[in-house]
């Protein structure tokens, strides 16, 4: 007798990095794009939100096929926040960081990889010595600001948007001081977005999978019920890194094998 199995396929699983606060509108935003991926795109996510603190234990993100580090800083704890995104580049994990999770990619790479060990970010140590500061405060606040982005040819951004173009919301007062940034750029590091004033907005990591952050926050475009070609481009991302880590194999072969939603996942 022949016994027909059929491949089990496994939900992509996010780590949703932040301190999760209803006064927040990215992190209220989030459930909408969960369900508009799944239901739109056909891009089924299971979403753990990770608070800063809980980030700073070993691994704690380890497992994720995409870490998305949310905007909400000062975070309550930078070691976390910063964990979260060495493990995210290191371990070939899709990579999202938006307004506070650009600037920390940014803090985590110059020291990290650039050995810029002094590097500081101002709303987090607002007394760190100018020479040291990589993340200051902007000359003009972008809360409540939208503008145009205009992004390299062939760049991961531009590839995401399918357009060299693109019209953003902000919500912030600190961006990277553009004098510190030749030292990231020599380590490898592709500023890729600026504003028309020619202020950095987008970063990557060509050496990476997927590792994109954006000054401009994404997940704030329209009414999230059609996400942003960033977001659909981590989710993408976070499947075919599924995809890699667990090939399908057959339903019969795998012990108490289910399909379907997480409990952790957000709604």
């Amino acid at each position: 007798m022949t016994t027909t199995t059929h491949p089990v396929s496994r939900t992509p699983r996010i780590a949703l990095v932040g301190d999760r606060s209803p006064h927040v509108r990215s992190h209220v935003r989030v459930p909408v794009l969960l369900d508009a991926l799944a239901e739109r795109d056909g891009l089924a996510l299971d979403a753990y939100w990770i608070p800063t603190g809980d980030a700073e234990a070993p691994g704690a993100v380890k497992g994720f096929d995409a870490v998305w580090m949310l905007p909400g800083s000062p975070y309550a704890s930078e070691a976390g926040a910063l964990a979260a995104i060495r493990t995210a580049r290191e371990d070939g994990i899709p990579f999202l960081g938006t307004c506070g999770g650009f600037q920390h990619a940014l803090l985590e790479y110059a020291r990290d990889v650039c050995g810029l060990t002094g590097a500081a970010h101002a709303e987090n140590d607002p007394t760190a010595d100018e020479g040291d500061l990589l993340i200051a405060p902007l000359a003009c606040s972008l809360v409540g600001h939208e503008g145009v982005v205009r992004v390299t040819p062939g760049s991961l951004a531009e590839r995401a948007l399918g357009a060299e173009r693109t019209t953003e919301r902000y919500h912030c007062d600190y961006g990277p001081d553009s004098r510190r940034l030749d030292t990231l750029r020599a380590h490898g590091m592709r500023f890729t977005g600026a504003d028309e004033e020619g202020g950095v907005r987008v970063a990557e990591l060509p050496s990476h999978p997927f590792f994109l952050a954006t000054l401009f926050q994404p997940e704030l475009a329209g009414d999230g019920t059609r996400p942003h070609p960033l977001i659909r481009a981590l989710a993408a991302a976070a499947a075919e890194h599924a995809a890699r880590r667990h090939p399908a194999r057959p339903a019969a072969s795998i012990p108490g094998a289910v399909s379907g939603t997480s409990a952790g996942l957000v709604r």
